[in-house]
């Protein structure tokens, strides 16, 4: 099972950014930055600028999740800036597939965000276009949020949808992401971890990642 670890830099102490990198380095495949602009979601956190600063001190994937309003606008930017993957909200983007096209044109995965009371049904016109959908277990827009149980089936659906079309789409998931609740979005059809307090959280990042995986390890999905 190949299963991603992907620490959220939204948990990260932003006043030495790229020793809190370093610190996830080793034990970490992606690195996930939450880009909020203060409209989609009620919290104004990094942009372009501080994804190229993070870039110069990394090799990680970089994922970055687009919470903002109208993000065909700023595709590029980030791409620029050195965005490998990037994920934009359905709820926010009113011509999913031609934003998902922008993505790929410009060498970047492209991911199809959901928020927990979107229903699995709304990716059915859009899943093909895209390389993996972000299922978030919370709702955006602040790190250490209670995971929200019920979207779990949700996940198992999409899960059942790209099966299905026989699609290489994998599944994100984001949300109070930690040892416990990492076996129940696995088991439903997830690939890609991101946790946030759950790493930074502990003074042994490296120790606080394997703690993550070897809760799914042993899973059979």
């Amino acid at each position: 099972m190949n299963i991603k670890i992907a620490p959220s830099l939204l948990s990260a102490n932003f006043a030495k950014l790229a020793d809190e990198i370093a610190s996830i380095e080793k034990g970490a495949d992606v690195l996930h930055l939450d880009v909020m602009d203060g409209h989609f979601v009620p919290n104004i956190t990094m942009g372009p600028a501080v994804v190229k600063a993070c870039r110069a001190v990394s090799k990680l994937t970089f994922d970055c999740h687009l919470m903002i309003e109208q993000p065909q606008l700023y595709i590029e930017r980030f791409i620029d800036a050195g965005a490998d993957m990037i994920s934009i909200h359905q709820e926010a983007e009113h011509h999913l597939q031609r934003a998902l096209q922008l993505i790929r044109d410009g060498g970047a995965k492209a991911g199809i965000a959901i928020n927990p009371a979107t229903p699995a049904e709304s990716l059915s016109t859009a899943i093909e276009f895209c390389d993996f959908v972000l299922v978030m277990t919370v709702n955006p827009g602040f790190g250490g949020q209670r995971f929200i149980e019920p979207v779990v089936p949700k996940i198992r659906h999409i899960a059942q949808m790209i099966r299905e079309r026989g699609l290489p789409v994998e599944i994100e998931v984001d949300g109070g992401i930690d040892a416990q609740t990492a076996p129940r979005v696995v088991s439903a059809g997830a690939t890609i971890l991101v946790a946030g307090s759950a790493i930074f959280g502990h003074q042994d990042r490296t120790a606080a990642m394997e703690l993550i995986r070897a809760s799914v390890t042993a899973l059979k999905v």
